[in-house]
């Protein structure tokens, strides 16, 4: 799709309430964003057949197939599309759901415009970014993470990541043994505009070491540098110490 001079980026709304899409729709659109909108996951679906998009912002409860069996149908199609979820619900269990389904970001309502923006304007740029080139195969103990095909294996069988698990892997174990900060990594996975949110953090490390590790209350590869950050341990230093795990560092507020 040729891109319009000065366009932020080409959104697709799903959301039930058209009263919401039509604001979004009008707000969006004098923001500079490019926004196509349906009511449901079965026309999205639809629409998504016929046009390509930056990124999806779709709420969690709707009718018909529902917010998360849309994004697991979306994210089959698509490993690159961003998937913003919407939801009333805060949980983690919800968040959990949400990321296990494919979405790469969960905006709880109501939000603030401005941060509902920058969000989408992070999402656009991850999608946008040059990601084609070929990259020599990780291999760290008995995982090897293939860059160029976006596979994980461990002990040579395929683990299935979602697009952020993977992403926020291949990032710390393209520096082995490196410590690297909450927001670093915020930053680096997400975008710039993120810094605070360490219950992503928390989250998905907890759900990668339940895919990767042998024992994930007791982790070999992904260990947690306290009131710091994470890094992928190589295998002589897995044993250090410093490796604590995801109920130490809820524990301890880190």
């Amino acid at each position: 799709m040729r891109r319009l001079k000065g366009l932020q980026g080409n959104i697709l709304v799903i959301d039930d309430d058209s009263e919401l899409r039509r604001v979004l729709k009008r707000t969006l659109g004098a923001l500079g964003f490019e926004v196509a909108d349906c009511a449901n996951g079965e026309q999205a679906l639809q629409e998504l057949a016929t046009r390509a998009f930056d990124v999806v912002l779709m709420d969690v409860n709707m009718p018909g197939i529902g917010g998360i069996a849309a994004c697991q149908a979306i994210r089959q199609r698509d490993p690159r599309l961003q998937i913003l979820m919407l939801s009333v619900r805060d949980e983690e269990t919800d968040k959990i759901e949400a990321f296990n389904a494919g979405a790469d970001d969960y905006i709880t309502k109501p939000f603030a415009i401005g941060e509902l923006v920058a969000r989408l304007r992070s999402a656009v740029r991850r999608h946008n970014a040059a990601s084609a080139k070929a990259e020599t195969p990780i291999t760290i103990g008995d995982i090897e993470l293939d860059v160029a095909r976006r596979i994980v294996r461990k002990a040579g069988a395929i683990v299935r990541l979602t697009p952020k698990e993977f992403d926020l892997l291949h990032y710390l174990m393209s520096r082995p043994g490196v410590p690297v900060a909450h927001a670093h990594l915020l930053r680096a996975v997400w975008g710039e505009e993120y810094g605070q949110e360490l219950e992503y953090l928390r989250t998905f490390v907890r759900q990668l070491r339940k895919k990767l590790e042998d024992d994930p209350s007791s982790p070999k590869y992904l260990l947690t540098e306290l009131s710091f950050g994470y890094r992928f341990a190589v295998p002589a230093d897995a044993d250090s110490p410093a490796g604590l795990t995801y109920e130490d560092v809820d524990a301890k507020g880190g």
